[in-house]
């Protein structure tokens, strides 16, 4: 019993005196980890900041990609004249391809006269643009050529069809040549 008793009592003082050590080293420990946390934290922003200093030295600056003239803000608005049929004809090729084609009208902003001309030679217009597309060939319509064709639909609307307006803007709402094989 004695044994037991030292064992208990012994056993007893060692434990309970080291798990006040324990109690009291806690606090400090935790402490601890959270200042070498924030001195980590702060030594990576550091870091980042000088290198992010010396890279922006280093770099020439950024420049701005220019917009071409056809897009710019400075493009004449145009009221469109969307009321032209869908064109259907085919190609003056040997194999003849089929072409579809939806075209829009613009002209001067606010501008009756034009507007009024426009839909009173509207039949003569669709007759000329269903004329005009069946006497190109398959190559002449490819996309590559699409400005030369505007303007030329432009110009000769404007010499042979209208009088006393003028169209600013051919634009094709849509073009399909489908080559038949």
């Amino acid at each position: 019993m004695a044994d037991d008793a030292d064992d208990l009592g012994g056993g007893g003082l060692d434990e309970g005196g080291s798990t006040k050590k324990r109690g009291k080293g806690i606090f400090p420990g935790i402490l601890k980890w959270i200042l070498i946390g924030i001195a980590a934290v702060i030594l990576v922003v550091t870091i980042v900041i000088i290198v992010d200093t010396i890279r922006d030295k280093n770099s020439k600056p950024q420049t701005v990609i220019g917009v071409s003239q056809e897009y710019s803000v400075n493009h004449p608005s145009y009221d469109w004249y969307t009321s032209l049929d869908q064109i259907r004809t085919l190609t003056d090729d040997t194999t003849p391809a089929s072409v579809t084609v939806t075209i829009a009208l613009g002209y001067k902003k606010d501008d009756k006269a034009a507007s009024t001309e426009i839909t009173e030679k509207r039949i003569e217009i669709i007759h000329f643009l269903r004329h005009y597309f069946s006497t190109k060939t398959y190559d002449e319509l490819k996309p590559y050529y699409e400005d030369i064709l505007r303007e030329e639909i432009r110009n000769q609307i404007n010499d042979d069809i209208l009088s006393g307006s003028k169209i600013r803007d051919v634009r094709f709402t849509q073009l399909d040549v489908v080559q038949q094989y």
